[in-house]
């Protein structure tokens, strides 16, 4: 038997799009599920094995916002946003909600397919990682690297795929400063054509899941002019 082939759920209310996009993707090998509107996407996600959706953001009824913030609260898979919206706000908004990244339309399906090889590496490498934890502050916040979860104070947080590599990176390198560009590279990759400041966003994000108040961090600190570091007592490496 032949690998499984990966799934994608596209949530976008132009049936055009939904065709075009589900005919290019399954001609690379994916498997496609189209839904027009947020309430039978979430029926297609609760069915399916959903590796990566591809997500509108203006959509009927429930917006692709409100979708994302819905699904945040279940699951870390992989959220790409298509939208017309070109403005840096509201990038940064949807990366704000729990989004992994954007494609702006009208976008061409090269762009598309490499975004989702992108998204879909990164989330494959989490399975290559060494099943160690890193404890810190006498248990108060524990990662498992193998496993991909993080407790705050037994408490289970649902980090984003963006969010946890960050962590990654600061928590196994403590005290050292990274700039948002490193992080860049080290999370999205060279293939990012972003904003800089989308590495805030995430930040920010992260730092609501992990720290008891995000307004005064006592994990991840900003090394102004330069970037972030993570502060934290090492307790145990298992």
């Amino acid at each position: 038997m032949g690998e499984e082939r990966k799934k994608i759920l596209i949530v976008d209310d132009e049936a055009k799009i939904v065709e075009v996009v589900t005919s290019y993707l399954e001609n690379k090998g994916f498997a496609v599920f189209g839904a027009p509107d947020c309430g039978q996407a979430f029926e297609i996600f609760e069915r399916e094995s959903v590796g990566l959706i591809l997500l509108d953001l203006m959509l009927p009824g429930m917006t692709g916002e409100e979708f994302c913030a819905a699904i945040r609260k279940k699951s870390h898979v992989p959220i790409i946003m298509l939208t017309a919206k070109v403005d840096e706000r509201d990038m940064l908004n949807g990366l704000s909600i729990g989004a992994d990244d954007y494609i702006t339309k009208p976008f061409s399906l090269k762009t598309l397919l490499a975004r989702v090889e992108a998204a879909l590496r990164r989330t494959g490498e989490y399975a290559l990682t060494p099943g160690n934890k890193l404890v810190f502050n006498g248990g108060e916040l524990e990662i498992d690297f193998g496993g991909r979860s993080v407790l705050k104070n037994g408490r289970t947080v649902i980090p984003t795929h963006n969010e946890f590599k960050i962590l990654d990176a600061l928590a196994r390198n403590p005290g050292k400063a990274f700039t948002r560009e490193q992080l860049i590279d080290m999370v999205m990759g060279d293939d990012f054509d972003g904003f800089a400041r989308a590495i805030d966003n995430h930040v920010k994000n992260l730092r609501q899941k992990i720290e008891t108040d995000s307004k005064n961090p006592e994990y991840i600190l900003t090394v102004y002019g330069v970037g972030y570091k993570f502060r934290g007592k090492r307790e145990e490496k298992i």
